[in-house]
């Protein structure tokens, strides 16, 4: 044996899988989405953190496909932190997402830092190719119990 008590497991996890609407109104819900299931189960990953990063997937999806399909939000609570993964049904990759960017987004502009603070805020990203398109996914460590903010 290891040393591990046979009683000792890993907390369960959890998951949420939402459809939503090609259009801006995603990102309020999917936000909400995300802070609900972090909230309810009282997990340790960074609430305000994991809403930031779920809208910008969210409304990048949004702008960067084409059509009116529908895309999707998934939420994966694990013991280790939580991942979210946003499905669209384009198969196109996500532009710089895993590599830094060649240049700094201009200052000026609205647009331009999302995947900037996806790479900077999440503990891992990424995408994948889906039977539908792709899903571009972060990942957010559980913050320990006393150094949650109160």
């Amino acid at each position: 044996m290891n040393g591990t008590a046979l009683h000792e497991r890993p907390a369960a996890s959890a998951s949420w899988r939402i459809a939503l609407p090609h259009s801006a109104a995603a990102v309020p819900v999917a936000r909400a989405l995300v802070r609900t299931a972090l909230a309810e189960l009282e997990h340790g990953a960074d609430s305000d953190t994991a809403e930031l990063l779920t809208a910008e997937l969210v409304a990048n999806a949004v702008e960067h496909t084409a059509g009116d399909a529908p895309i999707e939000l998934v939420v994966e609570l694990l013991p280790s932190g939580c991942q979210v993964e946003v499905h669209d049904p384009d198969p196109a990759p996500p532009g710089n997402l895993t590599l830094p960017a060649v240049t700094e987004p201009d200052p000026w502009q609205e647009h331009g830092r999302g995947l900037l603070l996806i790479r900077a805020l999440s503990s891992s990203c990424g995408h994948r190719a889906t039977e539908s398109g792709k899903a571009v996914w972060f990942r957010l460590p559980t913050v320990p119990a006393q150094r949650r903010p109160v």
